[in-house]
């Protein structure tokens, strides 16, 4: 008697670990300890359309800085004729209906989701659809027993046989013949400057004092004698002239094509106005020492309100 429960008991146990063994595998692991990012990607779009004002910040240096007239930013902050600014206020810095687009989200993180706890983990169990498509085919999850024992006859010899010949492959369909690669045109070398590019000449004659050297000089000191003529370095219009930006003096700002800007500072006299349309070549100022320890002609070009290299666009000093 002993001896028919100790079989009956081991019988059980090995009932139990087949039955174990045939379960489908365990649900995966999410993680979804990330909180949304679609919040800070839209403030970083409005931060890339917007400029908080600085100490000592002017709306006319912010213009410059920007590269836009002072009298559009004005208009798209609604200060009207004024310009007075203050500090910590955000200036939009291009037309209303002109609005940054936000930063796509991260994949993986779920745009207006509730945020969880940093590090947290959700378990969810697979639902039997997708357990039956992922082990369809391959052969992975066995879901019947390994051997199945029949009784020999005929019919089960035949059944038997017709199940375990060989499939065949399907012919595959012939390729068609490669067609040699054509050579491809070769499109000639171009110019580092292209046809057509705005040129920029010499605003004064006279010894370079200092040359570009970013943040310490963003552009050129050209010496000379008090009343020397300066002229417009390129075609365009002029977008300010006045003493608002400190550091420059008495300062002309031209606005030009390709997102270009011409900067004229430290002159004894102007005498252009503002939306007045200037040649190259074509006197707007008397050089001079307003804000400065000598006579000389502080010359910059700017792209897209950047400074940049005035040696890189001027021809070379005759």
């Amino acid at each position: 008697m002993t001896r028919s429960i100790g079989h009956v008991a081991a019988l059980a146990a090995a009932m139990l670990v087949v039955g174990c063994a045939s379960r489908p595998t365990s649900a995966p692991v999410i993680d979804r300890g990330a909180a949304p990012a679609s919040k800070s990607a839209t403030q970083a779009g409005l931060a890339a359309g917007t400029h908080v004002v600085q100490r000592g910040e002017t709306l006319y240096s912010i213009a410059l800085e920007h590269g836009v007239d002072y009298r559009d930013l004005a208009r798209w902050n609604g200060l009207g004729d004024g310009t007075h600014i203050r500090v910590g206020q955000a200036l939009r810095l291009g037309p209303p209906g002109a609005t940054q687009a936000a930063a796509p989200p991260p994949q993986g993180v779920e745009v207006g989701s509730a945020p969880r706890a940093a590090g947290g983990v959700e378990s969810r169990p697979l639902d039997a659809g997708a357990i039956a498509a992922h082990g369809q085919g391959d052969g992975s999850t066995k879901t019947s027993p390994k051997a199945l024992r029949l009784p020999y006859s005929k019919e089960n010899l035949a059944m038997l046989s017709e199940r375990r010949a060989p499939t065949t492959p399907a012919a595959a369909a012939p390729s068609a013949p490669s067609t040699p690669a054509q050579p491809t045109a070769t499109a000639p070398p171009t110019s580092a400057t292209p046809p057509g590019e705005l040129s920029f000449t010499w605003p004064a004659k006279g010894k370079l004092l200092n040359g570009f050297s970013e943040p310490n000089n963003k552009g050129v000191d050209i010496a000379g004698k008090p009343g020397d003529p300066v002229v417009a370095a390129a075609p365009g219009r002029v977008m300010y002239t006045g003493t608002g930006i400190r550091g420059y003096g008495k300062l002309i700002v031209i606005k030009h094509e390709d997102g270009f800007n011409s900067v004229y500072a430290h002159n004894r006299a102007i005498l252009v106005k503002e939306g007045q349309s200037v040649t190259r070549g074509q006197p707007i100022a008397e050089l001079g020492a307003s804000d400065s320890n000598q006579p000389k002609l502080h010359f910059e070009i700017r792209k897209s309100g950047k400074p940049v290299d005035p040696m890189k666009y001027l021809p070379p000093p005759s």
